[in-house]
C-alpha cells in the first residue's frame, strides 16, 4: 500500500527587511583590530599571526621556557598526545619545564590554515617530531589536528591531537 501525502505550498512573499514589523538587529560593531575574513588580505592577515605564534609554541616547547608556554599556551588546552594520554595545561608544561617530556625539533611536512570562525583558526597537517620521553628519543612522523583561538587579542593554543602515521609499505616483490 502506497500512502501519498498532500502538503500545503507555503509561498512568501519578498518583502524589504525594514517593512518587517519588530526590532530590526543592527549592524554587529566590529572590534577594532578586526580584520575582513572573507579577503585574501584579511586571511593571510590571520594566517600569518597564526603561524608566527605556532613558531613560538614549538620554540617554547623545545626551550622548556615554562613563561613562554604561559603566554602561547590557553588556559584550556587540551593536548592529546599520539599515545592516546591527553594533558591539561599545567601537566602538559610541568612535563616540559621538568625535562620529562623533551621535543628536540619539529619539522613540518605539511601545515595548513583554516579560519573557522572570526577567533578560531584550525591547523592540520603532518610533522616529523623529534622528542624524548624519560630519557628515550623517540621519532616519530604523526598527523594532526591543532587549534587555534584568539584571546583578549592573542592568538593561544587551544587544542592538539596527534596520531602516528604507519610506516611506509615494502616495495612489492615481483616474480
Amino acid at each position: 500500500m502506497r500512502l501519498r501525502l498532500r502538503l500545503p505550498l507555503l509561498v512568501l512573499a519578498a518583502a524589504p527587511l525594514a517593512a518587517q514589523p519588530g526590532p530590526q538587529p543592527g549592524p554587529r560593531a566590529a572590534p577594532a583590530a578586526a580584520v575582513d575574513l572573507f579577503t585574501l588580505a584579511g586571511a593571510e592577515k590571520v594566517n600569518a599571526e597564526v603561524r608566527a605564534a605556532d613558531d613560538e609554541r614549538v620554540a617554547a616547547m623545545i626551550a622548556a621556557d615554562r613563561a613562554r608556554l604561559d603566554a602561547v599556551l590557553s588556559e584550556g588546552l587540551h593536548y592529546g598526545h599520539s599515545n592516546g594520554a591527553v594533558d591539561g595545561k599545567a601537566a602538559f608544561v610541568e612535563s616540559l619545564a621538568s625535562r620529562r617530556v623533551a621535543y628536540e625539533s619539529v619539522d613540518y611536512l605539511r601545515r595548513d590554515f583554516l579560519i573557522a570562525g572570526e577567533d578560531i583558526v584550525l591547523m592540520t597537517g603532518r610533522a616529523r617530531v623529534r622528542a624524548g620521553l624519560t630519557g628515550r628519543t623517540n621519532e616519530l612522523d604523526l598527523s594532526f589536528l591543532a587549534v587555534w583561538r584568539r584571546e583578549a587579542g592573542r592568538w593561544r593554543f587551544l587544542a592538539w591531537q596527534s596520531s602516528r602515521n604507519p610506516p611506509p609499505a615494502p616495495p612489492a616483490v615481483r616474480p
